[in-house]
C-alpha cells in the first residue's frame, strides 16, 4: 500500500520532525545536544527542574509540555520507542542544580527500562534527582498494584502542577510530593475507533474493525478490555466516566479537572460532544466540573478515539494548575 503520508528518509523523520518543531515553536522551545527539548530561557538554578523522556510520534506530547511552567527538558526517542540512558543522563546533567530535578517517566516498559539505568548513573554521580513514575490507565485492573497500569495523557496534570510548584520556588521533596498527590488522584481510559500507522514503515498499528471501538486501548495501540460495538457519543462518555469515577470512588461533592484527549482524527466537535455529556452526568451526580481541557496533547498519529482523564482536585492543585504556563501545547 502506498504511504499517505508526508515524510521523506524514514531514518531521518524524528531529526526532521524536532527540526521542524522547534522551528515552529521557536519563542518557547530551542534544540540543544543530541536533540533535546530545552525551554528557550533557562530557569532560575534556585528551583527546581523538571525532565521527561518519550518515544516521538505522540505529538505535541511530550517536547510540547516544555516551557515556562512546565517542563524545562524533554529527550525524545525513535517513533514510538524510548530514548536510550546516554542522552536521557546528558539532560540530567544539563538540567542539574542544588534546587534539584524532578524526573517523570510514563510507566512503558521501554521508558521504565532506560530510567532505570538513568537514576543509576544519577546515583554514581551524586545528582540530585528525584522519580515520579506515571501509571494511570484504569484498563489494567488493580489501582492498590499499578505497576501493570501504563501512563497515557493524565501525565499532562503531573507536569503542569509540578512545574508551577518549582516555578513557586518549592523544594523538590515538595514537588515531588505535590506530583505523587496528582499522579494517585488521577485516572485515564482510552478508546479507539480506527487505527494508526506507523510513519516510517506504514505498518498498521493495530485493528479496529468498522462498526465497533475499543474501550481500554493504549497509546501504541496495545489491547484493550475489550471490543464493543460503536456506540453514540452520549453513551460512550457514560461508560468511560462510570468506570473513571469507580476507579478513583469519587463521592458527591468532589471536584474534577477533566480532560479529553484527542489520539489524532477525532474531531474537535467530537470531543467537545462527549465533554458536554460528561459534565451533564457530573452535575446529576453532585459532582463539580472545576476544570476542564479539550483537545489534542497526546496522539497515536491518525488513530481515531479519545482518552477521558479525570482527577480529584483539592485547593492547592487547583491553584497549581491555573498558574501561569507557556508551551507549545499548553498556555495558560
Amino acid at each position: 500500500m502506498a504511504s499517505k503520508k508526508f515524510v521523506n528518509k524514514p531514518d531521518n523523520l524524528v531529526n526532521e520532525l524536532l527540526e521542524g518543531f522547534a522551528l515552529a515553536h521557536n519563542n518557547q522551545i530551542k534544540l540543544t545536544g543530541d536533540n533535546l527539548v530545552v525551554r528557550k530561557k533557562d530557569k532560575p538554578k534556585d528551583k527546581v527542574a523538571l525532565v521527561t523522556l518519550g518515544g516521538s510520534g505522540h505529538e505535541p506530547a511530550l517536547s510540547g509540555f516544555v516551557g515556562d511552567g512546565m517542563l524545562d527538558i524533554s529527550v525524545p526517542g525513535e517513533v514510538f520507542a524510548a530514548p536510550g540512558p546516554p542522552r536521557v543522563i546528558e539532560a540530567i546533567r544539563m538540567a542539574n542544580r542544588d534546587a534539584g530535578v524532578l524526573f517523570v517517566v510514563l510507566n512503558h516498559e521501554g521508558d521504565v527500562m532506560s530510567a532505570n539505568v538513568v537514576m543509576q548513573m544519577a546515583k554514581k554521580e551524586g545528582l540530585n534527582v528525584k522519580q515520579i513514575l506515571t501509571h494511570e490507565d484504569i484498563s489494567a485492573p488493580s489501582r492498590q498494584d499499578p505497576k501493570d497500569r501504563r501512563g497515557l495523557s493524565g501525565c499532562l496534570f503531573v507536569i503542569k502542577v509540578a512545574g508551577a510548584a518549582a516555578e513557586k520556588g518549592c523544594s523538590l521533596d515538595e514537588c515531588l510530593e505535590i506530583a505523587e498527590r496528582m499522579e494517585k488522584n488521577m485516572a485515564t481510559l482510552a478508546v479507539a475507533v480506527s487505527s494508526a500507522s506507523h510513519p516510517a514503515t506504514d505498518q498498521i498499528i493495530a485493528e479496529v474493525p468498522a462498526g465497533r471501538m475499543n474501550v481500554g486501548m493504549g497509546q501504541h495501540g496495545e489491547a484493550g478490555q475489550g471490543e464493543m460495538d460503536l456506540e453514540t457519543a452520549d453513551k460512550t462518555a457514560e461508560i468511560m466516566l462510570d468506570m473513571l469515577l469507580k476507579d478513583l470512588d469519587i463521592k458527591k461533592g468532589e471536584k474534577l479537572l477533566v480532560m479529553i484527549n484527542g489520539v489524532g482524527s477525532t474531531t474537535l466537535m467530537e470531543q467537545c460532544v462527549i465533554l458536554r455529556r460528561v459534565n451533564q452526568l457530573l452535575n446529576e451526580k453532585g459532582i463539580t466540573l472545576a476544570r476542564s481541557l479539550v483537545g489534542e496533547f497526546l496522539t497515536v498519529q491518525e488513530m481515531g478515539g479519545f482518552q477521558m482523564v479525570i482527577a480529584r482536585m483539592d485547593d492547592e492543585l487547583l491553584q497549581l494548575w491555573d498558574a501561569p504556563s507557556n508551551s507549545p501545547a499548553l498556555k495558560m
